[in-house]
């Protein structure tokens, strides 16, 4: 979520033809610069090639700038390809929508007062001692406020965007085709089992009474931990479209790279062994490693733990297909790694042998570091730096048309996401003892 300095206000449009009408709108925008485009290029001599018409500034912008309006699903399925999902765009989508993570709109008080009166009925603000209607944070699905009871509780209240849940299944269908009628994503590409996991994955988002039953899961499977802290919930406050919790005093997890190399490792370590427990233990997994999920209270060296709307359940069956995979790549054997890969759909047995090769190739480049028995240095790793680059060299030849199975997707996210969180704290971490407590004991 974006802090509060980093967003300003605007409407949402909630209902689903004026949603439609914005996407058609980035449509045309899009679809006049690439004739724009065409014409120019044709009047200099020069046979106009669809990328370099498509991948304008002016393009990309006008597509950031409609989805970040927008919000809701459309800026949320954004988002969620941009992260390291395993989905292969080209690199300026990559780059735009990575900007996009970071930003967000939030909706003026006026509105804001409109949705909490059908949630809580008017007069809802005399149960409060405050309510501040200026958001601390912002987001693609709602926005964070703060409040504090006649009792002194200070309360965290999330309060979703109008018109987010009933836009979904439109949003993701009308971005898609979008994306492909503009050239921006190649036709051949096959989204399909993509776009439906994540139009479900985006309704469980959006009811907000799972996200509370989410959240009162994890408190219940971390409820041993001296290492993770979760908001307490407020169920009278609650409703599918408001999130009420305690709010916990903490600092940014940016914060942390000012502190003793010991506590940004044992930090990171935690992380990282939060992941192999959610894939290999709990066999449910929160999945949006946005920073601002991540916070560091400095008195007790706890990390706070925010927002499970986005939660992927995970079988016994695809756990211990992950963890056949684990092992075969701690041990280097790349028959049996290749094979694990086909079984878990990173490549199909009809994928082009080099793509397989290049697949294969880049698994066991993210693999070496827990190979090796002496602490990782994230900081000093190019390793990201080298997999975005072969992944690009895929990416640009446009040929590769297989998509991993969108549970793999969610699981690239948060490996992804925690990577780059242990990246920015510097951390030095021994990875091969903690893989191997849960893929070989």
């Amino acid at each position: 979520m974006a802090r509060r300095s980093e967003y300003h206000t605007a409407p949402v449009p909630s209902g689903r033809l004026s949603r439609l009408l914005r996407m058609g709108s980035m449509a045309g925008g899009i679809a006049s610069g690439v004739a724009a485009g065409g014409v120019k290029s044709l009047a200099a001599g020069q046979k106009p090639k669809l990328e370099s018409l498509v991948f304008t500034p002016r393009n990309m912008t006008r597509l950031s700038t409609g989805l970040s309006q927008m919000r809701g699903a459309a800026l949320k399925l954004g988002q969620m390809l941009s992260m390291d999902t395993g989905v292969v765009l080209p690199p300026e989508l990559n780059a735009l929508l990575a900007g996009m993570r970071d930003g967000a709109v939030a909706m003026p008080p006026k509105q804001l007062r409109d949705v909490l009166d059908r949630n809580w009925g008017q007069g809802w603000y005399k149960r409060f001692a405050h309510f501040d209607v200026r958001p601390f944070a912002a987001a693609s699905i709602g926005q964070v406020h703060r409040a504090r009871t006649h009792d002194g509780r200070e309360l965290a209240i999330k309060v979703q965007y109008p018109g987010v849940r009933q836009s979904i299944d439109s949003d993701v269908d009308n971005l898609a085709s979008l994306l492909r009628v503009s050239g921006i994503v190649p036709k051949e590409l096959s989204l399909d089992e993509v776009l439906t996991e994540s139009k479900a994955q985006l309704h469980a988002e959006a009811d907000y009474r799972a996200e509370a039953t989410n959240l009162a899961m994890f408190q219940r499977l971390l409820s041993n931990s001296d290492r993770f802290v979760t908001p307490e919930l407020e169920l009278d406050l609650c409703t599918p479209q408001v999130l009420a919790m305690s709010y916990v005093q903490s600092a940014p997890l940016e914060t942390v790279q000012n502190e003793p190399q010991e506590t940004r490792d044992m930090i990171a370590a935690s992380l990282i062994e939060l992941v192999l427990q959610e894939l290999f233990t709990f066999g449910a997994m929160q999945t949006d490693p946005n920073f601002a999920n991540f916070r560091y209270v400095p008195e007790t060296g706890q990390i706070v733990l925010l927002d499970f709307g986005a939660v992927k359940s995970f079988s016994l069956e695809l756990q211990q297909k992950f963890r056949t995979l684990a092992q075969a790549a701690l041990g280097g054997r790349h028959d049996e790694m290749r094979a694990a890969m086909l079984r878990i759909g990173y490549f199909a047995e009809t994928t082009p042998e080099k793509y397989q090769a290049i697949l294969l190739e880049m698994f066991d480049m993210a693999m070496t570091p827990i190979r090796q028995d002496a602490p990782y240095d994230f900081a000093a790793s190019d390793l990201m730096d080298r997999l975005r680059d072969r992944g690009l060299e895929i990416g640009s030849e446009r040929e590769l048309t297989h998509v991993p199975p969108a549970d793999t997707l969610f699981l690239h996210r948060k490996i992804g996401g925690t990577y780059l969180m242990a990246t920015m704290l510097g951390a030095r971490v021994p990875l091969r003892p903690l893989v191997e407590k849960y893929c070989c004991e």
